[in-house]
């Protein structure tokens, strides 16, 4: 791949990326959200087309027009989420694009003989007529890995593969790789997990902003500068924040994670937030900083421990009771769970609301309308009427009226996932301010950021996730940019 570019109305999400993948040679594609990973996939297996570059394959250059035309050329993807039909057969599943026929009708004979094949190529030994629900996730994700291989691969893309899977069958995947790394098959590894990184692959890209910041190999490069440089910053760079981190008030527990966790979600912790504290939440990407949110909020029930709100235990509640109970979520992607890109200011702004008290008590519009044009003065948000359509606002506008949203609900306790992400400086600037006053005037805070910077300007204490483990809590002087970095690469 030679300075490849791609830009979406705008916006350059690759800027000129190269790198070069041998036979036999497994590459980890490293970088953190934003960076340029699934464009750069989407481009090279002809999902995308590419504003400018060349793409070569065994020497010759190559223009996917769809991925079935990639894989043809000898280019598969499997992706996290198994791209498969959970209800057909396996043999279906791996026969479905090149049935074998006889006299022009499918011979399942041929199918079946064929599906055995492919499954011994992986070193599975199940049968192919089966469903293929009726299998584990790692099973499935190796029936995946027989599909793409089907045709000859020269080149196999693996995103996130290992993400469902426990130690045993990480352990099965890996051993595969290794397998088909003997056999001359080139690998691309996409991964969030270091320890893996290191346990698997030769080498290492590392895209940030959609560039190439450079390779690697991996035996050669220590675990803190991989971090630096999929952050951008040394940790040299990173001098202590002279910061106040201590409560100025009397403790009061908010909220209490006892043993919290959720198999294959996330691995079970110890949480506690007071009442005027703000509990920062760090990590890499896909390290389990939203899994914590949505456990803890209870948008995703965790399958052992207790979650308390005050003396109320949450664990087995509906939503609507953690809402009435005080607690409010405001998720990462915005624009998939947060807005209604339809509804109005408005409309958007009462929903927490109107779902704690119930459909069948349906606010007035004219307290709806107090309510509303109080938020819009109290957090500057602009909008030239309450009834404009949410979706037509900027990034930092819509993220004021989900933060309003939950205000309305007057909350004890509120989760915030990536509160800044994706709008202007200046709306950045307002939402740390809106933080910190929250905080000041009593409320719990639970932020999960990818901005170091922005956890060190306002948390008292900061959690350190990686690989879905909680592995440091970090509070008082211990609180900086430097100290959670080098956590981080531990």
């Amino acid at each position: 791949m030679q300075h490849l570019c791609k830009s979406f109305t705008g916006v350059q999400a690759l800027n000129g990326v190269s790198l070069q993948i041998q036979p036999g040679e497994i590459r980890a594609l490293l970088g953190e959200n934003g960076a340029g990973k699934s464009t750069l996939i989407k481009v090279l297996t002809g999902v995308y087309p590419r504003d400018s570059g060349e793409i070569v394959l065994d020497g010759m250059p190559i223009n996917a027009s769809d991925s079935g035309h990639a894989q043809r050329l000898g280019i598969s993807t499997v992706y996290q989420e198994v791209n498969l039909i959970p209800t057909m057969s396996v043999m279906e599943n791996l026969t479905l694009q090149h049935q074998a026929k006889t006299f022009g009708l499918i011979s399942w004979k041929k199918a079946e003989i064929r599906a055995r094949e492919l499954l011994a190529q992986v070193g599975l030994d199940i049968d192919p007529l089966r469903q293929l629900d009726t299998y584990s996730i790692a099973i499935q994700q190796l029936v995946a890995i027989a599909r793409a291989l089907s045709t000859e691969a020269k080149m196999l893309i693996l995103d996130e593969p290992t993400a469902s899977l426990d130690s045993d069958e990480i352990k099965q995947l890996f051993d595969l790789m290794k397998r088909l790394k003997s056999e001359g098959l080139g690998i691309i590894f996409v991964t969030h997990f270091l320890d893996q990184v290191y346990s698997i692959t030769d080498s290492i890209t590392v895209l940030r902003n959609g560039e190439c910041i450079g390779t690697f190999n991996t035996a050669e490069l220590t675990r803190s500068n991989l971090v630096s440089h999929m952050v951008g910053k040394s940790l040299e760079e990173l001098a202590p924040t002279a910061h106040d981190h201590s409560i100025k008030r009397e403790r009061t527990e908010l909220l209490q994670l006892n043993n919290v966790g959720k198999q294959r979600y996330l691995q079970p912790l110890d949480l506690s937030i007071a009442a005027g504290e703000i509990v920062g939440v760090a990590g890499l990407l896909g390290s389990g900083r939203t899994e914590l949110c949505e456990l803890a909020y209870g948008s995703v029930k965790p399958d052992q421990g207790e979650v308390t709100l005050g003396k109320h235990s949450l664990t087995k509640s509906s939503l609507r009771r953690a809402i009435q109970e005080g607690m409010g979520y405001c998720p990462e992607d915005r624009k998939q769970d947060g807005i209604v890109a339809e509804l109005s200011v408005r409309e958007n702004m009462i929903l927490a609301l109107q779902a704690s008290k119930g459909w069948w008590s349906p606010i007035s519009m004219a307290e709806q309308q107090n309510l509303v044009e109080e938020m819009i003065q109290r957090l500057a948000i602009k909008t030239p009427d309450m009834d404009k359509p949410i979706g037509e606002l900027s990034g930092g506008n819509q993220q004021k009226v989900i933060l309003a949203r939950w205000l309305i609900t007057h909350p004890a306790l509120l989760i915030l996932d990536e509160p800044t992400r994706g709008i202007d400086i200046g709306a950045h600037h307002e939402i740390i301010q809106i933080i910190k006053e929250l905080c000041e005037q009593g409320m719990g805070l639970l932020v999960a950021s990818s901005e170091l910077e922005e956890l060190v300007m306002f948390a008292h204490r900061v959690v350190v996730m990686k690989d879905h483990h909680k592995i440091s809590e970090l509070q008082g002087d211990e609180v900086s940019e430097q100290a959670i970095l080098r956590t981080i690469a531990s």
